[in-house]
């Protein structure tokens, strides 16, 4: 390497809610943390417009100020944040051992703990009309999005539990919900897909896929296809969601850290601990459950808090020893 080889105490993976809240508890505790943000700084919130259910604001806010004012608490308390991609990764296996990290292919980095926040991203249909509608009605979770569709007609796409439970929440608080299942059947749970086929304001379209996402700022239709007769059909909605699955942005640590079959990293017990002494995971990069921005931030403190603990005890054991 043409640069000298850093050391810290934390190294910060990732710059979401999870990662920009363990920054802020990391640098309170004097670890010193250093964050690199990843190819998307701020995370999935800086393609949201306006997050209306994260505690603290009772007016909202959009998530791209949202992020902003997250680094700045964390670089308030000292925390070096950085623009940089981890391309290489060695972790150590021993308690007290030293990980190893390559950032942008040029630099290396050696930390004592690492907080991984990569997050997650939300898969898309990608065709043009979509990519150019989202933040404008096209959405990846109801959950965070759907209130503002309180009333009016929306379509969602997806066959599993995620689509089915999203559909279902989204029937509560919309006039009616278009389910479009590209398949002749749901993959569902026969439980949920009970849950759906019971509520009379959803109408699922099997063998339908989207076409193209009408409107020019904001979505205001859909155009869609069946598969099996070519035949195609406009309608009328101002809210699309996708719900077509997440993939953890984890494949960096694949081969070191232990994951489930999607590549969401797996902790232990209550814990952020990875099966890689010093190393923890926090936020959408090992939460397949909430997904939330809340939820994210908690685990980011919990990060920080177990790297915290494990370094006290890695020193104390220093002591003893010496």
């Amino acid at each position: 390497m043409a640069e000298k080889i850093e050391r810290v105490k934390t190294l910060i993976v990732g710059s979401g809610p999870a990662g920009y809240t363990a920054a802020i508890y990391a640098s309170r505790a004097d670890l010193k943390p250093v964050l690199y943000t990843g190819m998307e700084p701020g995370g999935q919130l800086t393609t949201t417009t306006e997050v209306d259910n994260f505690p603290g604001y009772p007016e909202g806010i959009d998530g791209p100020t949202m992020m902003v004012q997250l680094q700045q608490q964390a670089e308030r308390f000292g925390t070096d944040v950085r623009i940089g991609l981890v391309t290489g990764v060695e972790l150590s296996d021993e308690i007290g051992g030293i990980h190893k990290l390559t950032i942008d292919n040029s630099k290396e980095i050696e930390a004592e703990t690492v907080i991984i926040s990569t997050g997650a991203s939300a898969k898309y249909l990608n065709i043009p009309s979509e990519q150019r509608l989202r933040g404008g009605g096209v959405s990846a979770c109801a959950v965070c999005d759907g209130f503002f569709y309180k009333g009016q007609d929306v379509a969602i796409v997806g066959a599993g539990d995620t689509a089915a439970e999203e559909a279902s929440y989204l029937a509560n608080i919309c006039n009616k919900v278009t389910m479009l299942v590209r398949k002749d059947y749901m993959r569902a749970s026969k439980a949920m897909q009970h849950r759906v086929n019971s509520l009379e304001n959803i109408e699922i379209k099997y063998n339908t896929e989207v076409d193209e996402v009408l409107g020019d700022q904001v979505v205001e239709g859909l155009r869609v296809v069946n598969n099996q007769t070519g035949e195609k059909e406009d309608i009328s909605i101002t809210g699309l969601f996708i719900a077509i699955g997440h993939k953890p942005n984890t494949d960096i640590f694949k081969g070191q850290l232990d994951m489930d079959e999607t590549g969401y990293i797996i902790t232990k017990g209550k814990s952020t601990k990875t099966n890689r002494p010093g190393v923890f995971a926090s936020g959408d990069a090992q939460d397949k459950e909430y997904r939330q921005a809340v939820t994210a931030a908690g685990t980011g403190c919990m990060a920080a808090l177990d790297a915290e603990r494990y370094l006290a005890t890695v020193e104390t054991e220093k002591e003893v020893v010496s």
